[in-house]
């Protein structure tokens, strides 16, 4: 599906579906999005806008790393888009973006529809001042919108690590460790996503590209602010992660403890009862000291004995 936004100077006109694409002409700006495309039509474009072969193949083979590449008449930047369902189950999903910025066009293309570039097609439609500031604008819009979408998946995933954890807190559980373990891959899938697009954010910003002027740079600085905090706030995440997974293990340790406690406290309970049965169990031809008043004082020791330490142990705490 091909969608073209054409900008003449004083107005916009969107077409969609449409079969065939060709450079702006003098004093026009256009933007083609090409959507769930098939190969023939990609190379199509490719053909008409007079793209690399490499840059076709790569918009094929979905990149999974951000990277800009200078054609000398357009720059190839590959972005992603991030989404993640209600409760995660599923992971991040990325979804590249590949972009060609010339002086006065922009093609992005894509392989699933992206909410962001359906709000900005629709936007720069109806706003004059989306085109009016040049393809490099058009192009900041669309990045920004992408960045702007990791940080409701980081709050969401800090939020499910502070459930985790006051959970382990709590009470400690098996299931609890592979919570952890899930968001942690949550967690590194973001951060390989972002770590590429910052660095090439880090080269839209330098001066003297005349595909991107100076005024827009500016903005694209704002956007490279703004990676750079969603990667810091994913390493907060990971260390908080961290700690709760440190928790976890303590808490199991010390559960161990107590159990291995308690169970050593039951066996020195037990530990003179056993020796007391196990002597006067013995077969004698003639039992030592049989009388019914050693008897008497024999039961009495096997009762008063675990009595007395338990009362021993909890007075000194270690019951």
């Amino acid at each position: 599906m091909l969608r073209t936004i054409i900008f003449n100077g004083t107005s916009t006109k969107l077409i969609d579906n449409q079969s065939r694409v060709k450079l702006p002409g003098p004093g026009e700006l256009c933007w083609i999005d090409v959507q769930q495309y098939q190969a023939e039509e990609l190379h199509a474009v490719g053909d008409a806008m007079g793209f690399h072969q490499l840059a076709i193949a790569d918009c094929q083979h979905e990149i999974e790393r951000a990277k800009l590449d200078d054609y000398e008449k357009y720059l190839f930047i590959v972005m992603h888009s991030m989404s993640m369902s209600v409760n995660g189950r599923r992971g991040v999903h990325s979804t590249a973006l590949d972009s060609f910025l010339g002086e006065n066009y922009l093609v992005t293309v894509h392989s699933e529809p992206l909410p962001a570039i359906d709000a900005l097609i629709k936007r720069a439609a109806t706003d004059l001042t989306c085109c009016a500031r040049g393809a490099d604008y058009l192009f900041y819009l669309i990045v920004d919108a992408l960045v702007d979408e990791a940080f409701p998946i980081v709050d969401k995933l800090s939020d499910q690590i502070e459930e985790v954890e006051s959970a382990i807190l709590r009470r400690s559980e098996p299931s609890q460790l592979a919570q952890l373990m899930r968001l942690k891959r949550l967690l590194i899938s973001m951060r390989r996503v972002l770590s590429p697009e910052r660095d090439v954010l880090a080269m839209m910003i330098r001066r003297g590209d005349p595909r991107v002027q100076d005024r827009t740079a500016i903005y694209f600085r704002d956007v490279y602010d703004h990676v750079v905090r969603a990667y810091e706030q994913i390493d907060v995440e990971r260390d908080l992660l961290g700690n709760a997974m440190d928790a976890y293990m303590s808490m199991n340790a010390n559960r161990s403890n107590v159990i291995m406690k308690q169970l050593t406290l039951l066996a020195s309970i037990f530990l003179p009862l056993t020796f007391l049965t196990g002597f006067f169990g013995q077969n004698f031809s003639a039992l030592p000291f049989d009388s019914r008043s050693l008897f008497y004082i024999e039961i009495a020791a096997c009762v008063a004995l675990p009595v007395t330490m338990v009362y021993w142990f909890r007075r000194s705490g270690w019951w």
